[in-house]
């Protein structure tokens, strides 16, 4: 078996990585900090214009007809430069979501089409975050109710800003009224659903920690590099080296469950949650112990305002508590270990038995 991305994955991953390079920079997010939206129409214009919202969209409805191995690579990007546009919540749990009742209701189908143009924006919530995260740009929001799930358009619900630790987050409490016209889901496809939505929103967050650890430990070393004392760039000093070092091997480490979840939830998403929760639980420590080491190897000025650090420390500290905590991914992966019928083993690796 050939555990390995395609030629086509990795040629289209990199096309993407040097568009949101070029792109995404710290000027630019310092700056969409002091507009209104702290979005670009124009940057979201582009990102549909490449064909990256329509990706998991069906071919009915006018997508690409992709799955979660085919977005994982590009997702991981996304961390990477910290980008502030909800792309990857689009594409891994909007679309999906969207895509499973599109045989039932009628609205579904039209939504992926208009997602796939770039007509319209949707932000999704869930029990799992109190906060919903672009709600202010989204033209549509999917939002829970007990075991529901339900269609509201922006103009049927009122937004209450709420501050992050990450400026480039902008999340909302959002106040509404749960009506059978806006009723989706509910019962026990509405229990399912929603425990699909935390797998592939978890799964977003996972791949763009790992991208936002590999970026820390990259601002660090050139930073280490350029930074002299005694004579001599303190980077050559073994003890920030075998920081780094670390940094590097942890998210190295965190690729492999990683790609397993993608793996996993695009071939059996029922029995995804504990490669998830892998997954999940490795990119953050990844990324924390990367946030961590970075502040000692820059010294106080690391976590200073005017350090281009913070806004990837930052989104890291954010994304490390949503789609599910450490503590609750940790949890299901403790009830996995404890089944006696749970398939563990290097056999087992690529299974896709829960």
């Amino acid at each position: 078996m050939d555990f390995t991305f395609t030629e086509d994955q990795l040629l289209f991953c990199d096309s993407v990585k040097n568009f949101l390079q070029a792109e995404i920079t710290p000027e630019s997010l310092r700056a969409s900090w002091d507009t209104d939206t702290g979005r670009s129409d124009e940057l979201w214009q582009t990102i549909v214009e490449l064909g990256l919202t329509a990706m998991l969209v069906p071919e009915a409805q006018g997508g690409l007809g992709m799955n979660e191995l085919d977005f994982i690579l590009l997702a991981q990007e996304c961390g990477r430069v910290a980008l502030a546009e909800a792309l990857v919540e689009t594409a891994l749990v909007a679309t999906p979501l969207l895509s499973a009742l599109v045989d039932k209701d009628p609205r579904c189908a039209s939504l992926l089409e208009k997602i796939a143009s770039g007509e319209i924006r949707v932000a999704v919530g869930h029990p799992a975050n109190e906060l919903v995260s672009d709600a202010h740009v989204a033209d549509w929001l999917l939002l829970p109710s007990g075991d529901q799930i339900h269609l509201l358009a922006r103009d049927q619900v009122k937004l209450v800003t709420q501050h992050s630790v990450d400026p480039s987050r902008r999340l909302f409490t959002v106040e509404w009224k749960a009506t059978d016209e806006t009723c989706l889901a509910g019962g026990p496809e509405g229990v399912q659903l929603l425990a699909a939505s935390l797998n592939r929103g978890a799964l977003g967050c996972a791949a763009q920690l790992v991208g936002l650890a590999e970026a820390m430990v990259s601002l660090t070393v050139d930073y280490t590099a350029d930074r002299h004392q005694f004579g001599k760039a303190i980077g050559t000093n073994q003890a920030l080296k075998h920081h780094m070092a670390n940094c590097a091997v942890k998210s190295e480490f965190a690729k492999a469950p990683l790609y397993r979840a993608a793996y996993t939830l695009s071939k059996a998403p029922q029995n995804a949650d504990f490669a998830v929760s892998h997954a999940k639980v490795a990119a953050g420590e990844a990324a924390l112990l990367a946030a961590k080491n970075a502040i000692q190897s820059f010294g106080a000025m690391g976590y200073t305002w005017e350090c281009d650090l913070h806004i990837f420390m930052k989104r890291a500290w954010a994304l490390d508590k949503f789609w599910g905590h450490t503590g609750f991914h940790k949890n299901r992966l403790h009830q996995w270990l404890m089944n006696p019928n749970a398939k563990i083993g290097a056999d087992k690796t690529f299974g896709i038995q829960g």
